[in-house]
């Protein structure tokens, strides 16, 4: 029995170092290597040189004069330590009022806009944490930020059109804008909104 008991000590202490301390070490070198900017969080600076976010998790914008993301239930909004949609399904009360408060506050916000409310800018996305908008629901955002920042609206909405980003590999997923990176490019433009 206790021949047994050594091989399957060393057994999972080789495991144990392998899958807990080799595997991780090696995965994180290569990323480091091959990817050094992605593997560090793509982390997103501003002019003065300050980490400010990063390009993968979403954020919250409540100023006027900048894009505002989609609702985030990941914890209290935006948390990463608490990722998640809010589980709530289509016929729950609790999501309909967050989403009818939701629809009511972006049509006083945005008076100017035009069309329907883009359904995305009043349902969080699965993660909470999503980064980016589709280029409509950013553009219906445009008079909002342009009356706050006393600038024409055409050159808002080239700022806007100037992020967006095409499909990954010409193929996968949608068009997209990654609101971090709009609301940069405003307050490079057009200095930054104090409201």
């Amino acid at each position: 029995m206790l021949p047994e008991i050594g091989i399957a000590l060393r057994v999972t202490i080789a495991t144990l170092l392998l899958t807990g301390l080799v595997y991780p070490l090696a995965v994180t070198g290569l990323a480091q290597l091959l990817f050094p900017h992605a593997a560090d969080g793509s982390l997103v600076t501003d002019a003065k040189g300050q980490v400010v976010g990063s390009r993968l998790i979403g954020q919250p914008f409540a100023r006027r004069g900048y894009l505002q993301p989609r609702p985030s239930a990941a914890g209290a909004g935006y948390d990463g330590a608490a990722s998640s949609g809010s589980n709530l399904g289509t016929t729950s009360q609790k999501l309909h009022d967050r989403a009818a408060a939701d629809v009511e506050r972006l049509r006083a916000e945005n008076p100017d806009a035009t069309g329907p409310i883009p359904a995305e800018l009043a349902t969080a996305s699965a993660s909470g944490l999503d980064p980016h908008l589709s280029p409509e629901a950013a553009l219906w955002q445009a008079p909002r930020i342009a009356r706050a920042r006393s600038v024409e609206l055409e050159r808002v909405r080239a700022v806007i059109e100037s992020e967006v980003e095409g499909r990954t590999f010409g193929v996968l997923g949608e068009p997209r804008v990654n609101v971090l990176a709009v609301n940069l490019a405003l307050d490079g433009r057009f200095g930054e909104h104090a409201e």
